[in-house]
């Protein structure tokens, strides 16, 4: 079972069945929205932390400039600016409110996905429910904290302990090839999070494991032919006009929740399959 079923002809097809029985379109659709309403705050908030930490706004967009398409980028960096320029004393403490409300709805949406997925109905009380959205929003927040400080830290551990072992010089190669591993690392951890809390299911955590991973293969894979895309035949703004950033940035959250939940129903199938679940 587990990444040998996944080259299954009948389970592909039992897939593809499951996935548009359930929807997903529509459920990413919605997805798409929350993440729009959540990004801003989330980036307010952790700018206005900034000051407290080793790291700045440009290391926050390297992140995003890795795989976001560049129009979508560009209007990400023009407004976080604008907001920027316009702080206030309070910005801090909005942040955080706003960031808790919009992706706490985000999440309680994905947690519908993930129970449609497993066919299991919410039996958690809606506090209960909300607070496990809450939960799992900071800890979303906390482990994007950590792709963040991961470069400054790990870089400086990393030449410590080479210096110890006399090899200080090797490191630079090491760590530039290890730089391309933590961003999918992180979003591996991310997806495991999700799969594993999220759905109203006792499941064990190894079993998320292959969804998270088609999951994150699939979202680099795609974010990044879809910024190809965009940058060299997509020509949103011509037919969108100033709102081309925002079709562009809508239809990369709506294709990041497809790929989403489809994790969430490859985990759910192969569950079904080995009768590894049951409810909570």
């Amino acid at each position: 079972m587990g990444i040998k079923e996944l080259r299954n002809k009948n389970f592909i097809i039992s897939l593809i069945k499951h996935t548009l029985y359930n929807d997903i379109t529509g459920l990413a659709a919605q997805l798409a929205y929350f993440f729009l309403l959540s990004l801003f705050p989330l980036l307010l908030f952790i700018v206005t932390l900034l000051p407290y930490l080793p790291i700045n706004t440009e290391d926050i967009l390297n992140i995003l400039r890795n795989f976001a398409p560049e129009q979508t980028l560009e209007m990400i960096e023009s407004n976080l600016y604008d907001i920027l320029n316009n702080r206030s004393t309070s910005l801090l403490s909005f942040g955080i409110l706003a960031t808790l409300w919009s992706a706490s709805k985000g999440m309680n949406a994905i947690i519908k996905a993930l129970n449609r997925a497993y066919e299991v109905k919410e039996t958690r009380s809606m506090i209960v429910a909300r607070a496990m959205s809450v939960l799992l929003t900071i800890a979303m927040i906390f482990v994007f904290l950590l792709a963040l400080l991961l470069p400054v830290f790990g870089q400086f551990i990393g030449f410590y302990l080479f210096a110890i072992l006399g090899i200080s010089e090797q490191f630079s190669h090491v760590w530039t090839a290890l730089r391309w591993v933590i961003s999918p690392l992180i979003l591996l951890i991310v997806f495991i999070g999700i799969y594993y809390f999220a759905p109203n299911i006792k499941i064990k955590c190894i079993t998320v494991f292959p969804g998270a991973i088609i999951a994150t293969v699939g979202w680099i894979v795609v974010s990044l032919a879809f910024s190809f895309y965009v940058s060299n035949f997509g020509h949103y703004s011509t037919t969108y006009g100033s709102l081309g950033g925002i079709i562009i940035l809508m239809l990369w959250f709506y294709i990041s929740g497809i790929i989403l939940i489809t994790g969430g129903e490859i985990n759910a199938l192969l569950a079904k399959k080995e009768k590894r679940c049951k409810v909570k």
